[in-house]
């Protein structure tokens, strides 16, 4: 009997219905890759799933046949920056996407995290921060705070802390010389706080200043600085297969929608050394506590 007819009959219906091949039985859908991405609450909540959602499941499709297998991959939304570091550094997540101050922060624990990529903007690895006022408020000039409420983001944000710390006391104004200043951790509580008069200046994410004031808050920009582009960033014992594919997914992200949902352009390779600056500027904003003369 030939070959072909053995499988046939194997397959065929018995006489009393229905019946599964013993081998096609024991044949069963692999399990898929899971990883957990992380990140924290700079925004709303609601507001970071519509933003990443549409990212994770491009790198899904991608990692899926890049690797043979399928890949899934569930969001964690962290409370603070501090559980979102120590998310990654912890393996409670896969991978993360960190602030620049907050990578820094968490390379100085573990080196051997991997850096996978940082973003870009039409090819810029640079995206700016905003000290806001109120629309009607006559402060003109950074050195005009002096004496007045200053609402700073998380105690470890890259823009909300270490660069306008920096800012201020490159424009002669000390911890010392404002009125009172609060960390109040996200970006658009900032900038909420600072609309509603609860505070007179504030620091926070150009992005985010752009999109109260389309809400309608009335605020004014006073001032800019630069910030590098934000790292996504892998747990250091990640296995080497899956970091590849995962960095090569990320630097072949074309999808519209999804960058779109970003607000990105891509991604770029990176390296530690591109975070430099902020490291240096995280040193230099301890300047902002001494005491002005």
């Amino acid at each position: 009997m030939g070959a072909g007819l053995v499988l046939l009959l194997a397959c065929s219906p018995s006489p009393g219905g229905l019946t599964e091949s013993p081998l096609a039985a024991d044949i069963q859908p692999a399990a898929p890759i899971e990883l957990r991405f992380g990140v924290y609450t700079a925004d709303k909540a609601s507001d970071m799933v519509r933003q990443f959602r549409p990212v994770l499941d491009e790198l899904e499709k991608s990692m899926t046949a890049g690797l043979g297998e399928r890949v899934r991959i569930r969001m964690e939304i962290a409370v603070d920056y501090e559980r979102g570091r120590d998310d990654l550094l912890s393996g409670r997540v896969d991978f993360a996407r960190f602030g620049p101050a907050s990578f820094v922060l968490a390379r100085g624990e573990n080196p051997h995290l991997k850096l996978l990529a940082m973003e870009h903007k039409k090819g810029e690895r640079v995206f700016w921060g905003v000290v806001c006022v109120p629309t009607d408020s006559s402060v003109q000039s950074l050195g005009e705070l002096r004496g007045r409420r200053f609402a700073f983001g998380d105690s470890t944000s890259t823009i909300g802390r270490y660069l306008a710390q920096q800012a201020l006391f490159e424009n002669g104004v000390y911890a010392s010389d404002l009125g009172s200043w609060s960390y109040l951790g996200r970006h658009d509580m900032v900038g909420t706080a600072v609309a509603a008069g609860d505070f007179d200046a504030g620091a926070l994410k150009e992005a985010t200043f752009r999109k109260l004031v389309d809400k309608g808050l009335r605020l004014r920009e006073l001032a800019r600085f630069p910030n590098v582009t934000k790292p996504w960033v892998a747990r250091a014992d990640m296995p080497s297969e899956i970091a590849e594919a995962l960095k090569q997914a990320l630097l072949d992200m074309q999808d519209p929608i999804a960058l779109e949902a970003l607000g990105k352009s891509g991604f770029l390779e990176a390296e530690a050394a591109d975070y430099e600056p902020i490291q240096l500027a995280m040193e230099a904003s301890q300047s902002f506590f001494k005491s002005s003369k």
